[in-house]
């Protein structure tokens, strides 16, 4: 992909809130308007993304498609000319997304769950406008709903019907939905895993590097609410495990520097594993927009060359 196409996202990026964007109950809905936001500010087809590449232009011919005019080009020389593109092996896509009970955490009106799901809504959206195939795996600590990576018609609502079951699980296993694309995808492709991806780093070395080496590449996007980042709780609480179901009463002036030190550990072994393996890690914290998921998946595809701005919301 020419990464030029991609550089007026630097300033036409149109973020959507993500409060009001919730508040909207269909998912589907949901996914396009942050899509059709997200392609005006790229100014791009949404045909024309990671499976062909733009190569060249040529003079216009009578009975050529119009679709692929260069308008600016023709403002400039008062001449048409078509945009020639390179067909390139479709991209296939496999969506995990982690619905288990620590994901059911909220400190805003919808938990981290709901944005996870969003956020799969709007990337399997933006490649199914490709023609790319995607799948999807939901899980907790069993696999809970799979679908095999496809394009076809009827593919994408059916997938958004499988992201609108509830939570339903307790505990946690990572090594499930890793396993199960390891095991079906017979051709490589990109792996998203979505999760607050609270599981040891070690079985995630070993079950991320056990992908990698089948060439597929993995994009790891964490989920986060901001009160977890930040905690911000102030009164003396009692607390209760979601996955475990224990209550513990804490004292969050007591706790606060002990859980910060322990959470920026875990995120700095996550972050020297997936380097290590070659997998990119972005954090998205609930409170912020579901664009910026679009833009990491494109800079994951880019990485080599230059990166897509990442705008912050102002």
């Amino acid at each position: 992909m020419k990464l030029e196409a991609l550089t007026p996202a630097r300033t036409r990026a149109s973020y959507i809130d993500p409060a009001a964007l919730m508040r909207i109950k269909n998912l589907e809905l949901r996914a396009k308007l942050v899509v059709d936001g997200f392609l005006s500010g790229l100014h791009r087809s949404p045909y024309h993304g990671f499976s062909v590449e733009f190569t060249e232009y040529r003079q216009y011919s009578p009975g050529d498609d119009l679709r692929f005019l260069d308008w600016r080009l023709f403002a400039r020389s008062d001449r048409f000319y078509l945009k020639r593109f390179e067909d390139e092996t479709n991209l296939r896509c496999y969506l995990l997304v982690d619905l288990s009970r620590s994901m059911g955490f909220h400190s805003l009106s919808y938990d981290k769950a709901e944005y996870a799901k969003t956020v799969a809504a709007t990337i399997a959206y933006f490649l199914t406008l490709q023609r790319d195939a995607v799948g999807l795996i939901t899980f907790d600590q069993a696999i809970r709903e799979y679908l095999p990576a496809r394009y076809r018609t009827g593919h994408l609502h059916r997938l958004m019907i499988c992201l609108e079951h509830e939570l339903a699980g307790t505990a946690t296993d990572l090594s499930l939905p890793l396993e199960q694309v390891a095991r079906t995808a017979r051709k490589r492709g990109v792996v998203v895993l979505l999760s607050d991806m609270l599981a040891p780093v070690e079985m995630l070395e070993t079950k991320l590097g056990y992908l990698r080496s089948q060439g597929h590449e993995v994009v790891v996007i964490r989920i986060l609410d901001p009160t977890e980042v930040s905690f911000q709780f102030q009164d003396e609480s009692m607390f209760f495990d979601l996955e475990s179901g224990r209550e513990l009463y804490v004292d969050p002036q007591a706790a606060r520097s002990g859980y910060q030190e322990r959470f920026a550990e875990h995120a700095k072994a996550l972050a020297r594993v997936c380097r290590g393996l070659g997998v990119d890690v972005y954090d998205l914290t609930t409170d912020g927009p579901i664009d910026l998921a679009l833009f990491d998946l494109l800079n994951s595809r880019m990485r080599r060359g230059r990166q897509v701005a990442r705008r912050r919301r102002v």
